[in-house]
């Protein structure tokens, strides 16, 4: 069922998706009633579209939005639900306070597509509760302008009740990163399971700074954080991953790769592993390099030039 807002600007929302497509998402999701979607540029709601067993409401703030999204127990939501959240003007700052909450043995994934392709300040803060055997599944994709005036602070705090399990995907490969902070906290109680993934290429002079904590706290959780960072020219980064082991025979692991592809890059990679509970598990591997020149000369061997060679091996490592 079509709830809130109907497509009321169809400018702007033609122009925001065209940068929803850029970012890979796909933009006729935004408009089939079949679908559950959320499209908001700076601070309006142009869409939302909710289903059975899926609410979501959208209100509007002076600088962003405050979305409720609710799953229904034992809900399975079979399509993705997705969400397109941008913002247009050169200048400008986007808020979005996300609150999900996950009821018992629900299943659902979201798409989020984030475009801002001009320079801008965005703050995602987001908190979840997933419920008692329920599965949520968040990926985070963004695309951003050349120019690098991109501020970008998600934060997240995750909790994660007995039996259920959260995956994220936060990807930034296109456009130049400007400023990222990503901070983000996991709670697990008992069998709770999470997967936190990071994957970032920066670029000119970004800078990104991520934190990412994992709190086993119940019997039998576990967790993982891996982190995918490819660094160029002048960009710097700084990897923080943290596990702390509370609960008997939790288990947690954090996986750290940064790739260096300028002179003047710098990566920064520091675990921090934290044991309460004796019969805890904690592992961590972290891996400074740089790209692989034989790789490179391979490619240019076959005609491709040296900027379009370390494109493509970027790529790979962060597919």
């Amino acid at each position: 069922m079509r709830k809130a807002v109907e497509l009321g600007y169809s400018e702007e929302f033609a122009a925001l998706a065209r940068a929803y497509e850029r970012s890979g998402g796909d933009p006729s999701a935004l408009a089939n009633p079949g679908v559950a979607s959320l499209v908001v540029s700076g601070n309006r709601v142009l869409g939302l579209n909710s289903l059975p067993g899926l609410d979501m409401s959208a209100e509007e703030l002076a600088d962003g939005i405050k979305a409720h999204i609710a799953v229904e127990p034992g809900a399975i939501i079979a399509q993705p639900v997705h969400f397109c959240f941008g913002l247009l003007p050169e200048e400008g700052v986007q808020r979005i306070i996300s609150h999900f909450k996950i009821g018992p043995g629900a299943s659902v994934k979201f798409l989020a597509h984030c475009s801002f392709p001009n320079a801008v300040k965005v703050r995602h803060i987001m908190e979840a509760e997933v419920g008692k055997g329920a599965a949520m599944e968040y990926n985070e994709a963004h695309f951003h302008g050349p120019a690098g005036g991109a501020e970008v602070y998600p934060h997240a705090r995750i909790a994660i009740a007995e039996g259920g399990s959260y995956r994220s995907e936060f990807k930034l490969i296109q456009g130049a990163v400007g400023l990222l902070e990503i901070e983000y906290d996991v709670h697990l109680e008992a069998r709770a399971a999470a997967e936190l993934v990071t994957k970032v290429h920066g670029k000119g002079d970004d800078r990104i700074k991520i934190k990412e904590s994992l709190y086993l706290e119940g019997a039998q959780a576990r967790g993982l954080v891996k982190s995918r960072i490819v660094l160029q020219e002048r960009a710097q980064a700084e990897f923080t991953g943290e596990a702390i082991g509370a609960g008997p025979f939790s288990c947690g692991h954090i996986d750290c790769t940064e790739i260096l592809g300028g002179t003047e890059a710098k990566a920064v990679a520091v675990p921090k592993l934290v044991v309460v509970d004796e019969r805890a598990k904690l592992t961590h591997e972290a891996a400074i390099g740089s790209i692989d020149k034989k790789e490179l000369e391979t490619l240019m061997a076959r005609g491709l030039s040296e900027e379009e060679a370390v494109e493509i091996v970027v790529r790979g490592l962060l597919r």
